[in-house]
């Protein structure tokens, strides 16, 4: 797992905690932060980035 989908999952782990101490609206929004940077990480790559990514996940489902 990538550092950004690390920090992705433990901000919406620690929003689903907060949910029963913050106001709701509160841990709604870290969750949808903390989803938000892996998303905004990779929409940051360029093009060819992306398709380069696209090629090593595939090849990684695939087995090879």
């Amino acid at each position: 797992m990538t550092p950004s989908t690390k920090v992705g999952i433990a901000g919406i782990i620690l929003g689903l905690i907060l949910l029963a101490v913050l106001p709701w609206w509160a841990a709604v929004g870290i969750i949808i932060i903390a989803a938000a940077i892996p998303v905004g990480g990779y929409m940051a790559l360029d093009k060819s980035q992306r398709r380069r990514l696209r090629a090593i996940r595939s090849r990684q489902r695939d087995g090879y």
